[in-house]
């Protein structure tokens, strides 16, 4: 739990990059969802692995109002039914996992996941043959929503996932883009009580997203104009070299 004096406790350099990943939150929410790993890892170098997921959710939550204002009108609501059970079942699982792992295997765990997904996303492009029609099977729908649940729950790192899951699934930019806006939207309100159950949302960190909270429109109108002039084969390559390093860096191995 963040300490009561550590807004006053942050340093002007240590907001300014604060303020750097809000901006990032926009930007992963416009739809360049493996360069969200860049807020995660600030925010948790400045308050913990475990207390930064309260501190930063509120954000996520406003990310996620502008993103469906911006881009959530090319939602594909089959694929939100098909993938959000299994989520909420994996916050179900990732908040019960929360208060029981220890701070320094909360990120190695996280970062596990999402590269296991993101080398089965590459294998898959390099050798389609190998796995045939799995990508719309009922039960690879469950693992990466499953997988999705308990990562959001622990570090807020879902958005790789989920954004794997929809290009195996040959969703166009514009609605995936969309999709994952309504998904998280939902996932991450669903989140705000267990946070605060947990003791990780307090009025101290309410404060500091209200301060930062500008920025994140600020990063969503930026990667809202990126996203709109890169080609599809490019969006979907970026994805997958954004993930691989953010989950990498995750588990410490730079």
């Amino acid at each position: 739990m963040p300490d009561t004096n550590f807004l006053a406790a942050l340093s002007p350099a240590t907001l300014a990059w604060l303020a750097l990943a809000a901006a990032g939150v926009g930007m992963s929410k416009s739809g360049l969802a493996g360069l969200g790993m860049v807020h995660i890892v600030i925010f948790a170098a400045v308050f913990g692995a475990r207390a930064s997921t309260g501190v930063l959710l509120p954000l996520l939550v406003l990310g996620d109002i502008l993103a469906v204002f911006f881009v959530g009108r090319a939602v594909r609501w089959p694929m939100v039914a098909r993938l959000l059970p299994p989520s909420v079942a994996g916050i179900l699982v990732g908040w019960c996992l929360l208060d029981r792992l220890d701070e320094g295997a909360i990120k190695p765990v996280v970062g596990g996941i999402i590269l296991g997904l993101t080398l089965l996303q590459v294998a898959r492009l390099w050798r389609p043959a190998w796995f045939g029609h799995f990508p719309h099977a009922v039960w690879f729908g469950w693992l990466a929503g499953g997988c999705a649940g308990v990562t959001t729950m622990l570090a807020n790192a879902a958005g790789p996932i989920i954004a794997l899951y929809l290009l195996a699934v040959a969703l166009p930019k514009e609605i995936l883009i969309a999709t994952a806006a309504w998904l998280f939207l939902v996932l991450n309100i669903l989140k705000l009580p267990f946070s605060w159950q947990l003791g990780l949302i307090t009025p101290e960190t309410l404060l500091l997203n209200l301060l930062l909270a500008p920025m994140v429109l600020v990063g969503i109108l930026a990667g809202k104009q990126v996203v709109k002039r890169i080609p599809q084969r490019l969006f979907d390559t970026l994805i997958l070299a954004f993930t691989a390093i953010a989950a990498t860096r995750l588990m410490g191995l730079w």
